[in-house]
């Protein structure tokens, strides 16, 4: 099965956003942030959109699956 790869910590931390300011901003809780970063969690397309909106990139280069 593939596995999420992520970069939202990263693009996260180049810009010293902490996991609640982003949860707060795409309107989520902290702890889906955390399961996101961990690759815990599939996000929906809107979530996914949303946070690449945040970030100013496309959903592509935040997250991708691996097998």
């Amino acid at each position: 099965m593939p596995e999420l790869k992520t970069r939202l910590k990263e693009l996260r931390a180049s810009r010293d956003m902490k996991q609640g300011d982003l949860a707060e901003l795409v309107g989520v809780r902290r702890e889906t942030i955390i399961r996101l970063e961990k690759g815990q969690y599939n996000p929906s397309l809107k979530l996914a959109m949303d946070i690449a909106a945040v970030f100013g990139v496309s959903v592509e280069e935040i997250f991708s699956f691996e097998d």
